[in-house]
């Protein structure tokens, strides 16, 4: 029994499976995610929303936590894990400011020499 909620209007149930190919082996999982929405839309509109999220999720956060090592960081005192948290960011903001689409590419590229940091300042 789902007890009343206001405003709900929509539960989603989403199965994925996700194909994963390491050493000639093809790892397959299967994940079922829930989700609740005011919104009234047909499946295809739910399923473009949601896509549309993780892709968001996806893009940030795995290059966050993969390229750049935020969840291998040690950093924990203070107010540094803040500061490193906007460093990161602020290093992402350039590489697509200069049109990289590989983040690991312009992380390798942009993070040995002044003379590149320059050029993303424009400065002389």
């Amino acid at each position: 029994c789902i007890r009343s909620w206001p405003g709900l209007a929509t539960l989603i149930q989403v199965k994925s499976e996700r194909q994963v190919f390491t050493h000639h082996l093809i790892e397959v999982t299967t994940e079922t995610r829930y989700y609740i929405s005011s919104l009234s839309l047909t499946a295809k509109e739910f399923a473009e929303r949601i896509r549309g999220y993780w892709g968001v999720e996806n893009k940030v956060h795995y290059v966050r936590d993969v390229t750049q090592g935020e969840d291998a960081s040690r950093i924990r005192t203070k107010s540094l894990p803040h500061i490193f948290t906007i460093a990161r960011n602020f290093a992402l903001n350039l590489y697509r400011d200069q049109m990289f689409e590989n983040m690991a590419q312009a992380q390798r590229l942009c993070s040995f020499g002044l003379y590149t940091l320059k050029q993303l300042f424009r400065m002389k």
